[in-house]
């Protein structure tokens, strides 16, 4: 059994339709691709409901070893939209190791992941977490999935995908486009910011097709990592 995470339905979706013999139970997406067993779960963004929804994945699932994923953003100029990135400082080295050349034809960089308490949107914010961490990209969730791992003594693996750059940053603010604490996007807040900020809707869009094809790359990784791993 391999244990996969996740923030969010929106980063899964795709890998969600692959699942054979699927099966619900407290939380948990049970399934099965190729000859492997896997339990999905979702975090939800940030460390607020990690700790249990982690503890559930396993106690419930009992996992070999677990796998977080899903979108991260930059904080260097090394990287780009739709980059693979292995976290080195998240994952245990072995599987880091074989995940690295199995990754290999599809680019994974292993590098160093910063996990941030808030969403990190403006350029200093980025400039400022690559400067004191050495970090190439932010995500948060994974410092909290990996202090549960720990003490559990299972074997962790981090897989993101990049989603936005210093360059190239969020298409509006990042508490319009999700509000952490209810989890969800509030869609009123949003069409509000697009009446009075019209010029944001092409990009917006543009992000939205974006999200699409990171999330099939992602999913093709993970894919190939759960039948080779």
């Amino acid at each position: 059994m391999i244990g996969i995470t996740f923030a969010l339905p929106t980063e899964s979706s795709d890998l969600v339709r692959q699942l054979r013999q699927v099966e619900r139970v407290d939380g948990l997406l049970f399934g099965q691709i190729g000859n492997r067993d896997v339990a999905v779960v979702h975090t939800g963004v940030g460390r607020k409901d990690c700790n249990e929804r982690l503890e559930l994945l396993l106690h419930k699932a009992r996992p070999e070893f677990v796998i977080t994923s899903g979108f991260a953003g930059a904080v260097s100029d090394s990287l780009q939209i739709g980059d693979l990135i292995l976290a080195e400082n998240f994952s245990d080295p072995n599987l880091l190791g074989l995940a690295k050349e199995i990754l290999r034809d599809r680019r994974a960089a292993a590098t160093r992941l910063f996990s941030s308490s808030s969403i990190v949107d403006s350029i200093s914010q980025r400039n400022e977490i690559a400067r004191a961490s050495s970090a190439a990209a932010v995500d948060m969730e994974t410092g909290a999935i990996l202090d549960i791992c720990k003490a559990h003594g299972m074997p962790l693996l981090s897989l993101r995908a990049i989603t936005d750059t210093p360059n190239d940053p969020f298409p509006a603010p990042p508490d319009v486009l999700f509000d952490i604490e209810r989890q969800q996007t509030r869609y009123g807040r949003l069409v509000s910011y697009l009446l009075r900020h019209p010029g944001s809707i092409r990009p917006l869009l543009r992000f939205g097709q974006r999200i699409s094809q990171i999330r099939a790359s992602l999913t093709d990784a993970l894919l190939a990592l759960v039948k080779n791993l």
